[in-house]
């Protein structure tokens, strides 16, 4: 059926009367199969003198990531055909895999992560041929053609006298000859390498065990000579306590960041040797540094800075200007902006709006005209089976409040049989220093459409709301998450939303961490999914991989020093207080959370005699990439709700194999 005829049927639906069914059953054309089948998410993306890249998985393809380009006037070029695949692991999570401007394209290589030059007419061409090391955040220094990156050095990871971590390093890379020199060391991490307009000075964050990015990192700037050596390194910013993000050079050489020093991440710039805020608000422009390569702000044609922040949990764009420091607001369709990058008078977004999945759009600031280059998915379905989210704030232990976005169950052809609340699905996003947005998302149409309502808990620890909201977290994981995803169930209950005896929890990583510490410390939840969640904080603190090994010294206090609160918050020890059926998905390649963790805690509900399943993914990693896995996962989520709640979905899904389940 071709995409209009699909738009025909699905219009038609709409037309017809809604017919009561049971929450759960109702049909629904967003199936798991033609989420993964016709979705290809975007990663990152880069504009360079008018041409616009980008990267983006297919899962597909096994999860492959493939670098794509687009010319003015030109078709869409992919870069690098299967089987090549664009992506970085250092710390794991990647991010800043590829690198576009006057020396070339060049971009990281997931099999051996060595750095690879891309050139038309030829095979890539690897530029470096160090084994054991990985790349990523580069950027091109044409004056000395070479790049400057962060490398991650693994090859004493071997070392069995003693457990050695990586070691990550600021290095330039000469593109005639591959050598290697060391530009920035002695910190635990670096990101971010920014290089003036004329090549004279460089920038550049670090940050040092325990703190995360997000915790607290500084701001170097140095002087370079004529043949690129580092010199007169000076702090400009940051410490344990400030949180710098994104430096940036604008077209006239000033530098400028995001700091949180003020108790939001706001606009800075370094003028006359001191540092001045650009624009203070009660707002955050900058986010989370999970990844590499992240941008929300960049410097149009006049040197405005052109920026993405979010206000009040919602995400706006606008013209700074460079002069009075007033903020003008620009029009766009996006609820969320997750990348803004600026060159000239265009503007290149990647975000989602409440009712489209995410696209990268272009901006034309002068026009204000917005034109779509790539789409996410392919999908077409009947805007009517839309829920769109609301944003709530809700009352949470110690009189505090807190925050959420709820989605109502929405179907053109269905409504719940009378005097039927519908079921609710308490989602824990990850990391935990994350956020949930209000922005389209398959992950939450998938649910509603079929009768489930949805709410995507922003728990104390969240970004988007300060500082002191994200630190609300600290000393307190798995206690304040745990609350606010309660008491944001709780405060639908009493206002008869839904229905209080079907209400699951889920969540995947960190999420997976907060959905089973729920099941194991509150009375609540009837039922509950980790995707790849933490069951054992010990087991986390001593095998998770470098970037976040001392995460969990912040969020629940230094290891071994304090063991007790690891064993007394870690839901694998408390498996006698369970008394609610869970299922659990795990990757077999797992770096960041072990998959004996969720093998273990399959293995103690079954013991105890509670419903609980246990399917293992060979070959995926922290999140799943391939179609066929993604798909799986989301359709034997259902079927276990359905046999938990009562309800028959009206997808064909294979049978999951549930544990003590009744007869």
């Amino acid at each position: 059926m071709t995409a209009g005829a699909r738009r025909d049927v699905l219009g038609a639906m709409s037309r017809t009367e809604r017919q009561p069914a049971a929450c759960g059953s109702w049909p629904s054309s967003i199936t798991a199969q033609r989420i993964v089948g016709e979705s290809t998410p975007i990663e990152e993306a880069a504009l360079d003198n008018g041409t616009i890249y980008w990267t983006e998985r297919r899962p597909q393809e096994r999860g492959r990531t493939t670098l794509l380009r687009q010319r003015e006037g030109a078709v869409t070029e992919e870069l690098t055909p299967a089987p090549f695949n664009v992506r970085s692991r250092v710390h794991e999570y990647g991010g800043g895999a590829f690198s576009v401007g006057p020396c070339g394209i060049f971009c990281c290589a997931f099999d051996d992560q060595q750095i690879y030059r891309i050139a038309e007419g030829r095979a890539p061409e690897a530029i470096t041929v160090l084994a054991g090391m990985r790349f990523a955040d580069a950027i091109q220094d044409a004056l000395r053609n070479r790049l400057i990156a962060i490398r991650e050095d693994h090859t004493r990871e071997g070392d069995t006298r003693e457990k050695q971590e990586a070691t990550n390093t600021l290095v330039a890379i000469d593109l005639a000859t591959g050598r290697q020199s060391i530009l920035a060391h002695g910190h635990d991490f670096y990101s971010s390498p920014a290089l003036s307009p004329d090549g004279g000075a460089l920038a550049w964050l670090s940050w040092d065990h325990p703190n995360m990015p997000w915790d607290g990192s500084d701001l170097w700037l140095s002087r370079l000579d004529a043949d690129g050596n580092v010199s007169s390194i000076g702090h400009i910013a940051g410490g344990g306590e400030e949180s710098i993000f994104q430096p940036q050079w604008s077209p006239d050489g000033v530098l400028h960041f995001i700091s949180d020093r003020s108790g939001w991440w706001n606009l800075y710039r370094v003028r006359e040797g001191g540092i001045e805020a650009m624009l203070p608000m009660a707002a955050e422009f900058g986010v989370p540094q999970w990844t590499f390569g992240m941008r929300t702000y960049g410097f149009d044609a006049s040197g405005d800075v052109i920026a993405g922040y979010t206000s009040n949990s919602q995400w706006n764009l606008a013209r700074i200007s460079s002069t009075g420091g007033s903020l003008d607001s620009i029009a766009t369709t996006m609820r969320v902006i997750r990348r803004a990058i600026v060159d000239g008078d265009t503007a290149l977004l990647l975000g989602g709006g409440p009712t489209t999945p995410e696209q990268l759009v272009t901006l034309d600031l002068r026009s204000g005209r917005q034109t779509v280059i790539r789409a996410s998915s392919s999908v077409a379905f009947d805007p009517a089976l839309v829920s769109k989210g609301e944003p709530i704030s809700f009352p949470t232990t110690g009189g505090l409040i807190a925050h959420a976005n709820y989605y109502a169950p929405t179907n053109p052809a269905h409504v719940p049989r009378d005097g039927e609340l519908p079921p609710l699905i308490v989602m824990s996003h990850g990391g935990p220093t994350s956020s949930a947005t209000a922005s389209f998302s398959w992950n939450i149409q998938f649910w509603t459409s079929r009768g489930f309502a949805v709410v995507d808990v922003n728990y104390g620890g969240s970004s988007g709301y300060g500082r002191a909201y994200r630190q609300r977290l600290n000393g307190q994981w798995g206690v304040v998450d745990v609350d606010d995803a309660v008491n944001a169930a709780r405060s639908l209950v009493e206002r008869k939303a839904v229905d209080g005896d079907r209400v699951a929890i889920r969540g995947g990583s960190a999420g997976g961490y907060t959905t089973l510490s729920a099941l194991a410390f509150r009375d609540f939840f009837k039922a509950g999914a980790s995707h790849y969640g933490i069951g054992d904080l010990e087991s986390l603190a001593r095998d998770t991989h470098k970037f976040e090994s001392r995460y969990l010294d912040t969020l629940i206090g230094p290891y071994p020093a304090r063991r007790d609160l690891y064993v007394q918050r870690s839901p694998i020890h408390h498996t006698d207080r369970l008394s609610a059926p869970m299922i659990l998905f795990q990757g077999s390649e797992d770096k960041a959370v072990p998959p004996n963790q969720a093998r273990a805690m399959y293995e103690a509900v079954r013991a105890k005699g509670l419903p609980v399943a246990y399917i293992l993914f060979e070959g995926e990693g922290h999140g799943f990439r391939r179609a066929e896995n993604i798909a799986r996962a989301m359709e034997a989520e259902l079927y276990f709700y359905g046999k938990i709640f009562g309800f028959t979905p009206a997808d064909s899904i294979a049978p999951v194999s549930i544990d003590n389940l009744p007869a």
